[in-house]
């Protein structure tokens, strides 16, 4: 099976998982106070569903639309926009004859269930499989740094030793990661300590705009290990498959200079884009060759390489316990830290990068791997909660909004306002949803 269609199938199966436990925490707060919800949808349904069938009082269906899924609860003013049964008198079994408080639960159910989900699934995977670990005394060489942070005073060569002075025992995050990278990116660190290659230590002052800088010149990992130039991945269509390169190739040489590392060879082809480079290739039978290849405008050539095939991290297992407090902390931190870089969604270059259902696919493995499978499904689990209590109309963050102010004030807005906001709410998703995958379709034809 290709690797687009093992994306598709771990993507859909992900989101399937969360959407429905998503709208199981609307729907079972619904039925505690008894409020009637005529439908269960995985999917949408426009103009027919795939499957449907009535249990009780409510309808439940698997749509052909996997754009997302809904519960419509009696006497709400939903996506359903369903006027005819908001004009008639309320019912005590409608979410509108509801208190306040309890149609405060309903609403923010969903949210609560992404977030309860998120932590949970890190930390079975901390429990099952374990976390990798690596300390500065197994780097040898030290890192590779890029040309955005040498300006702050880092090297190549360095080790990192604190952050904020706190040692690092471990300088690899949950998702394999450098910690540093994260940090420099979405926290707001003040000092980094490095250990030079040539033995000395300097104490770093670290700018407050230096995650705009990276984020602006599109470094989000400035620092990285050493690496061997063995292919390990190549994309389909790119311009490497082209040149018939394939995974456990060796690059020896760019138009006739030695590599030493894969990050030589990524220097050099930010240096020469556009342009053809002449590649000396040994093969996995130890048959030497040449190839040209091009990298296009923004330094894709359609490789890839283990970035750790220098290194060896080491396993380290959790007891319940232990899995329990470690996942619920790196849970945490992976809420704040997407909180943190939604910022730069507001910025030109954030807009660019703004993906929808294919760049979330890209997510995923192109192999299947439970583990990869499960890190990204509690990643997406905890996006989406963030995501869904946006204040916007037609979110859930909307409809606690409207909730809040009807608490606060005590005067609840009237139907009509409501309809027109959950429009205009309807449309902005709309306009967001063809942006974002506007955006993959333009990746797609000219990156």
């Amino acid at each position: 099976m290709s690797p687009f269609f093992i994306k598709a199938l771990q993507l859909i199966l992900s989101l399937s998982i969360l959407i429905v436990l998503h709208e199981m925490g609307h729907f079972i707060p619904a039925k505690l106070f008894k409020t009637r919800v005529e439908k269960f949808f995985l999917f949408f349904d426009v103009k027919f569903a795939l499957f449907k069938k009535k249990i009780g009082e409510t309808v439940y269906g698997l749509g052909w639309l996997p754009l997302g899924g809904y519960v419509k609860i009696s006497g709400m003013i939903d996506e359903s926009m369903d006027k005819e049964q908001m004009a008639k008198p309320p019912q005590e079994w409608e979410f509108r004859s509801k208190p306040a408080w309890q149609r405060l639960i309903i609403m923010i159910g969903g949210v609560t269930v992404n977030i309860i989900l998120g932590f949970l699934i890190y930390m079975m995977v901390l429990f099952v499989w374990g976390s990798q670990e690596l300390s500065n005394d197994d780097v040898q060489g030290g890192l590779s740094v890029s040309e955005n942070v040498k300006e702050y005073g880092f090297r190549d060569g360095d080790l990192i030793t604190k952050i904020d002075d706190e040692e690092l025992d471990n300088i690899l995050s949950m998702n394999g990661g450098l910690k540093i990278n994260r940090y420099l990116m979405m926290r707001d660190i003040k000092t980094v300590e490095v250990l030079h290659s040539d033995g000395s230590k300097e104490t770093i002052e670290i700018p407050e705009d230096i995650d705009t800088k990276l984020f602006k010149a599109g470094d989000m990992n400035p620092f990285a290990f050493e690496a061997d130039p063995l292919l390990n991945g190549i994309t389909e269509g790119s311009n490497a498959e082209k040149a018939g390169l394939k995974p456990g190739d060796r690059i020896l040489a760019v138009n006739g200079d030695a590599l030493a590392s894969w990050q030589d060879f990524d220097r050099y082809k930010k240096e020469n884009l556009n342009k053809e480079l002449i590649l000396t290739v040994e093969t996995e039978n130890n048959e030497r060759k040449e190839v040209v290849v091009t990298a296009d405008s923004t330094g894709m050539v359609g490789m890839s390489v283990n970035p750790y095939n220098r290194i060896s991290p080491r396993e380290r297992e959790y007891s319940l316990g232990e899995s329990l407090t470690k996942g619920f902390d790196y849970a945490y931190w992976t809420l704040h830290d997407y909180v943190a870089q939604f910022k730069f969604v507001f910025t030109k270059e954030g807009a660019t990068q703004v993906g929808g259902f294919g760049a979330i696919g890209n997510m995923f493995a192109p192999i299947w791997d439970w583990h990869s499978f499960w890190m990204q499904t509690a990643l997406l689990s905890i996006i989406l909660a963030f995501m869904n209590i946006l204040p916007i109309p037609a979110l859930d963050g909307g409809h606690v909004m409207f909730l809040l102010y009807e608490i606060i004030t005590g005067r609840k807005p009237n139907d009509k306002f409501m309809e027109y906001a959950q429009m205009v709410g309807f449309f902005i998703l709309i306009g967001l949803v063809l942006f974002a995958n506007g955006n993959d379709v333009y990746r797609w034809l000219f990156d």
